[in-house]
This record gives C-alpha cells, structure tokens and sequence, in this order.
C-alpha cells in the first residue's frame, strides 16, 4: 500500500520527477518525460504495479521499517534518508541529475555506524504497471525491455531475479559506499554510457547551490520560499520552459472519491502564476524560457487558445482511464490527459496577459511577437468577454458567467491598455478603455449582491467562491473598497473549515453539485493563502501571519505541499507536490514581508 501523500518526498532532473517514500520506496516515476508512461506506479497500485525499495533488510512478514530522519542536503533537490537499526546506522542519497545524456536515478548507500543488512527490491512495470519487460544481461549490466523503453540498471552489489523481480543484498559499514543507477534509453539505441555516481552527485549539489544563488528574497521565511522556488524548478520541463502543475496524476481530492485527475502537463494559468513569482524573486531566464514556450503553444492560433497544453506545446490530451490500476487508496479512476483541454475558460487570458506585464515591467528583454499576441488575445475578448464559461475551477457542469473570469477578462484590457501607454505597442487605446468600463461595470452591476454586501460565484448565484479574494490582489478594486472587505468576510464564515483554511466553493457531498461531481474536497491551499495575502492588504496583518504560519505547518518534513488538504482526515490530499499551493506561498511571504512586521 502507498504511503500517505505527505510521506513523500520530491527528486527530478527538470525533466521528469520522481517521488520516494519514507521507508525508501521510489512508488511513481515516469520516463523520459514528466507525461511519459509511469515504470514504477505503485502509488496508484499496489506493489505489483512497480516500485524500487531500497532499506535496511526486513522480515518478508513484517512492514519496511521507515527512516527516522530525512532531509535535502543543503538548498537542493538531493534527498538524504538516515535510518536508526539494532545493527547501526544507514544514509541513502537520492538524486537525479540534471540531464546531460540519459535520464538517470541514482541511489547511494553509505554506511555510517556499525554494520547494517541492507536490500533493494526493484520491480520494473511499463506502461503504467501493465507490462513486465523483458530482463536480462547485457554485457554485465541488467537490462529490462518492453516495447519502445529500456532501462539499464547498473551497481557493483550482486543482483539477482527472482519472482519477476531483482533484488541486491548486501551489508554496508561505516565508509562504504554502494551505488545503485537505472537509466532510460530508447531501446533500439546504444545502451546508455556507464553511470558515474559520485561525480553526478557533486555536479547536482552545484547546480542548486549555484540556481539559488539567484534569489532575491532575503526575509523572515526565507527557507520556505527557497524550498517552493527548488521545488518550482523542478516542475519546469527544461528543454522547452513549459511548466507542469504537478508531477503526477489522480492523487485524490477526496479519498477513495472520482476527483482525479491528471497534472502533467502545463496550465497557462498555472505556469504564468509560476512565472511571476519567479520574476519576484529573481528568475528572469524562467520568465525568458517560458514566455517563448508560451509563443511557441499559441503560434498562429491564438484566438482558439487552450487552457492548457502538453509540455512541449503539444494540443490534443485525450483523457482516458486506465482501468488495471485500482488508484490511490481506491480512489478511482486513475485518468491520464485531461479533457478539460479544450474548456472556455476566460480568466486564462488575464493570467497570461499580467505575466507578459510583469516581464515588461521587471525588464525582461522586449518581444514584438509577445506584443502582437497580448493584442491579439485582448481583440478575441471583445467579442467573447461576456460569454459563460467554465471558469476557474474547470467545471464539468454547465457554463456560467463566473465573476473571477469577468475580473481576470478585465485585467487582460487593463495590462494591455498600460502596454499602450507604455509606447511599446499600437492598439485602438479609447476604445479598449471603454471595454475596460465595460467590463468592471458590469461585475460590479450583476456579480455583486448588495444585500450580503459580498461578490458572488457567478452573475445571479448566490454561491461564493474563493477565487474572488483575488479581487483587490489584481487591482479590479482597492483592499479598502466596503465590497471587498464584505467579501472577504463573507467568504471567512461560509467557505472556512473548521480549522481556518479556505474551500474553493461549496461542495455538495453525494449529490451532483456547481462543478458537476460528486463527492466533497478538502480546503484548497492556495485559496487559504489568499484569504492571508487579502487579510494582510486590509490591515489585518497579525490574523494574516498567523493564518500564514499555520499553512506553513501544512507541509510536510521537507517543506513539500499538496493541492489541498483535508480538515477530516488531517492529511494533504490532491496532486503533489502542487505548483498552484507553492506559489502563492511565495506570493504571501513576500507581501507579509513587504509589511515590515516580521523583521524582512
């Protein structure tokens, strides 16, 4: 059985991630790609589904004794696990490096006190654990086949196979170091050239040590903040800039429920928040990578922009189920793609626009293209601003006319009307002016209920939502206007859990509710940390900091968070770790820190 969510711990190469257990199970890994075929999938499965578990020797019958102490070394992504046992002391270093080659998973065993047993059990299952590959010799390197894939594993500890499985043991003690490698190749090339473990850790340790060198933030949370940049980084497919939301797919909203769904692949509106907290504090090659993977994905056909698209820009993600694997804690069905690719969603086009703004604003070399495509974006919205549409959240329900998408609609003219201004590009500046009336008369005329002094969901519900608290973030209206400050209220008594964290929107438990699901969800972190960035604007500072420090609390030993989290069961739940909860976690510290009350 996998472990709980926050039991995991995050490694990558820019490429594609892998996620390793505490009791030292890698449970979910995908090769070449983050959106590849999974080879171990035993986090939606069981064992049977593929896995590597590399610890101290256990008793067939009994459970794989769990590290007791485990870190990142340094401001890096290389995991450090240490293990107390009667017979003495073990550390495993978990890693991949940024790629130069092959795509490797390298794992080191140094024995630190006494002598200890130790045993990797690795269990290779292609396509999303449905098929066993072909394992043999090759040269006196192992090797497992299937189809298109190979992957070589190669260690100087004695292998053997047994039960479709290969397995090492072997002892270590103090000053031993065994190195235990497997790599990816397209299996009609040459094997991979030989691993070098050590000289691929040191070169990892460099890349990070000298990547967060280029941060900005120095303030009271700055652990926090270097922990969700690293962590952004290595959701960031390298050879393209695009962005994934999270590394893996149908970790449940709600356990045991059907709210999964697949992340790997590159929201707009995910990868330009991404992007803005990266300019923030001090990215400015991620900002470059990413705005021409953006022109790249849009080329030639802005006015049908997607929502999302696959990581090197490719359009069609056809959802699918796959029906073998029993998912997460039974939490079916396990879905790869995601139909939700081809959804209206209008609040996009604010999102990407404000990350194309910020970029000009904090000097990134200027774009004609990027220029000619924020105008472009912004000629669609005329004619389509005031349509319904799915909204924010992705609805699977009907359409409606979502407030957050008629603000964000509004931000797209409003950033764009500022470009013009600038001198930096040409576009009908009186009239766009008027559609920016427009649009914030309209919200405040049909989006707002005067009675209950709050925005609502949609024009005409009575339903809040917690992407309004994005209203004064965006500058449709100042922190101290009576309709933001209601909402903001509003939303505290009637989408707050009983411990403080924000809903999204009402749920309807076993009924088909607004987003055309059943089931319930836990509170939606980032929308948690909205409620603290508004409490900070409104001068409600301390009850912000407070409320920031308890998400902080949130994630887990390695300062890793989730999407949500689940005020019942007190566990993260969603896909993890999730871009749109580290991001506004960077977001909320440096406005705290902005406030001056925290020594920053």
């Amino acid at each position: 059985m996998a472990g709980r969510i926050e039991d995991y711990a995050l490694i990558g190469d820019m490429q594609t991630a892998a996620l390793v257990c505490r009791d030292g199970t890698v449970d979910w890994l995908c090769l070449p790609r983050f959106d590849s075929h999974a080879i171990f999938a035993g986090l939606l499965g069981t064992e049977e589904h593929g896995f590597w578990r590399l610890g101290p020797a256990h008793a067939a019958d009994s459970q794989p004794p769990t590290a007791a102490r485990r870190t990142y070394r340094g401001d890096s992504l290389i995991l450090e696990s240490e293990w107390d046992t009667p017979r003495g002391t073990v550390r495993v270093t978990d890693f991949m490096p940024p790629r130069d080659g092959a795509p490797q998973l390298i794992r080191i065993v140094e024995g630190v006190t006494g002598r200890v047993p130790m045993r990797s059990v690795l269990r290779m299952r292609f396509s999303y654990g449905r098929v066993v590959p072909w394992v043999h010799k090759h040269d006196g390197r192992t090797v497992a086949v299937a189809g298109p894939d190979s992957v070589w594993f190669d260690t100087s500890a004695e292998t053997y196979g047994k039960a479709l499985t290969t397995y090492a043991d072997f002892t270590v003690a103090p000053g031993d170091r065994i190195a235990f490698t497997i790599s990816w190749e397209p299996s009609h090339k040459q094997p991979p050239a030989l691993p070098e473990p050590e000289q691929s850790l040191q070169a990892t340790e460099d890349f990070w040590r000298e990547w967060v060198e280029h941060c900005t933030y120095h303030g009271p949370y700055r652990e926090a903040v270097v922990r969700s940049l690293i962590t952004l980084k290595a959701l960031t497919y390298a050879p393209t800039g695009g962005i994934v939301a999270a590394p893996t797919t149908s970790l449940p909203e709600d356990i045991a429920g059907v709210r999964n769904w697949d992340y790997r692949y590159t929201w707009l509106r995910d990868a330009a928040i991404t992007l803005s907290s990266l300019l923030r504090t001090g990215y400015r090659e991620e900002a470059r990578a990413w705005r021409e993977w953006l022109l790249r994905a849009v080329a030639g056909d802005p006015e049908n922009l997607q929502i999302m698209y696959g990581i090197a820009g490719e359009r069609e993600l056809g959802e699918a189920e796959l029906d073998w694997l029993p998912g997460y804690e039974n939490s079916a069905p396990v879905r790869v793609g995601n139909g939700a690719a081809h959804q209206l969603q209008l609040d996009v086009y604010g999102e990407v626009t404000e990350a194309l703004h910020l970029a000009h604003m904090t000097g990134l070399a200027r774009n004609d293209y990027a220029s000619l495509l924020q105008l472009k974006l912004i000629r669609y919205l005329e004619d389509h601003w005031d349509e319904p549409d799915e909204g924010i959240w992705e609805v699977r329900g009907p359409r409606r006319h979502f407030v957050h998408s008629k603000v964000m609609a509004w931000v797209a003219v409003d950033r764009t009307i500022k470009l013009i201004e600038s001198g930096d590009a040409d576009g009908p500046l009186e009239r766009w002016k008027e559609l920016r009336d427009d649009i914030h008369r309209d919200v405040c005329e049909r989006g707002y209920d005067k009675e209950r002094n709050t925005f609502t969901q949609s024009y005409g519900s009575q339903e809040l939502d917690a992407s309004l608290l994005l209203i004064p973030q965006m500058g449709f209206l100042p922190p101290d206007d009576k309709r933001v400050i209601g909402t903001i209220e509003a939303i505290q008594r009637e989408l707050s859990t009983s411990d403080g964290f924000i809903l999204r929107y009402p749920t309807s438990g076993g009924e088909e509710g607004v987003d055309g699901l059943p089931g319930d969800e836990g509170a939606f972190l980032a929308c948690s940390f909205w409620m603290a960035d508004d409490l900070a604007m409104i001068g409600r500072v301390d009850e912000a900091r407070k409320l920031f420090e308890k998400l902080l609390a949130l994630r887990n030993d390695l300062g890793l968070l989730a999407e949500e989290w689940d005020p019942r069961l007190k566990r993260q739940v969603g896909n993890f770790p999730q871009a749109f909860s580290h991001v506004p976690l960077i977001d909320t510290a440096l406005r705290l820190t902005a406030s001056g009350a925290y020594g920053g």
